[in-house]
């Protein structure tokens, strides 16, 4: 398996975009993460190994599950604001931004940022329904980013899942374009129980090595915001389904697959509780991570992210609080008790919509990823040295 997908890279990806993903994405991240983790064990780990930042709340689809509030005008980060970030992140030798909406590719400045920071690495969450020749083409040309393109089904799931028309021709259309074009091209879904059978398949990973994808990312579904569609929530056994599958594939097919959910003994883990990242708003607020959306500190209020990090007493009593009631998700597990501390906290509510505390007050627990007793290790032993030591599936979990 290792073999092919080598082979895969060396054959379908330009050789400067690769060198690109080798050295800015694989190494530097690690040499990030292994430092992120010392700093773990002295005692500080109040600057996150990256950064995740919502760039603009504009977006031309309207998903179940999705948290971003659209507006118009859309609220979004300011090339200055976005600029500073990244700068401030690569002083403390974090070289990795995961880039979201809304939709990303709406942001006017969002390659004016990339080609600013040639030595940073950059993952672009888009749903691929504006990913045309010409994008991707400048993707090509900048080489230090890979567009990870959402699919969430077939052609009738993906438009229920997505509130559009014709998403997944549009979407598969821009898989087309990061193929022409030589791009390391990902795909992500968020497994719901509308597109489990199709998405945790071997089908699905052959239609997707057919396309020239080269990782796939799996996430479980949150019943947040406006239209929460609680009937999408995965159970139990369909979690451990998830699980087995990812397991089982990853010796099978020469495609990365992607979890941000288990180490590499298959113990439940939240990157946002171990302090691995946060996430910044398109208003500037600093958020545990993206889905849960209360922020006490903003980076307008603060000269530095050193400074705002060091400072936020609400995201250093979240983790705790996260950590000692679950490794797992606290927001699927027990809303309420969360929306308890959320109070307790004096937490602002960061959703533009106002409503996000009566939104988690409507939840109901469900099942989450942790899921004691049923632990599933990894069997390849390419994937137990890379969550235990490297920055793929957001490492150093081992």
């Amino acid at each position: 398996m290792l073999f092919k997908l080598a082979k895969r890279f060396l054959t379908e990806v330009d050789k400067r975009v690769l060198w690109n993903f080798i050295y800015k994405f694989g190494w530097k991240g690690t040499c990030t993460v292994n430092a992120f983790s010392k700093s773990v064990k002295r005692g500080n780990n109040s600057f996150p190994a990256f950064l995740v930042m919502s760039i603009t709340s504009h977006c031309n689809l309207r998903c179940q599950g999705c948290w971003v509030t659209p507006s118009d005008p859309p609220v979004q980060l300011s090339l200055e604001q976005m600029d500073k970030i990244v700068v401030e992140c690569k002083k403390n030798g974090s070289f990795f931004f995961g880039i979201l909406g809304g939709e990303p590719l709406l942001h006017p400045d969002l390659f004016v940022l990339i080609e600013k920071h040639p030595d940073a690495y950059f993952q672009v969450f888009t749903n691929g329904t504006l990913l045309t020749d010409d994008i991707a083409a400048e993707m090509r040309r900048l080489g230090n980013v890979t567009p990870l393109l959402s699919v969430e089904g077939d052609i009738v799931v993906s438009d229920q899942r997505r509130g559009g028309t014709d998403v997944y021709k549009q979407t598969v259309a821009g898989l087309d374009n990061c193929r022409n074009n030589r791009l390391v091209t990902g795909v992500a879904t968020s497994v719901c129980r509308s597109n489990i059978d199709e998405l945790v398949s071997e089908e699905f990973l052959q239609e997707l090595i057919s396309r020239n994808v080269h990782y796939v990312w799996y996430y479980i579904y949150r019943p947040v915001g406006t239209d929460p569609s609680p009937e999408l929530i995965l159970r139990e056994d369909e979690i451990l389904r998830l699980r087995k599958f990812m397991v089982e594939m990853r010796s099978k097919y020469p495609i990365i697959i992607v979890d941000a959910y288990w180490d590499a003994d298959g113990n439940a883990v939240c990157p946002a509780a171990m302090g691995l990242s946060h996430h910044i708003a398109p208003n500037g607020d600093l958020e545990f991570c993206p889905p849960i959306q209360f922020a006490k500190e903003n980076i307008s209020d603060y000269d530095s992210l050193s400074d705002m990090f060091a400072a936020s007493e609400f995201i250093s009593n979240f983790k705790k609080f996260a950590a000692d009631k679950t490794r797992g998700c606290i927001l699927l597990e027990d809303p309420h008790l969360m929306k308890e501390f959320l109070e307790k906290e004096g937490a602002a509510d960061s959703s533009g919509r106002g409503s996000a505390y009566s939104e988690i007050a409507s939840m109901k627990s469900c099942a989450g990823h942790n899921i004691p007793g049923k632990e599933i290790p990894e069997k390849s032993w390419v994937y137990r040295f890379a969550k235990k030591k490297s920055f793929f599936g957001f490492g150093a979990y081992g």
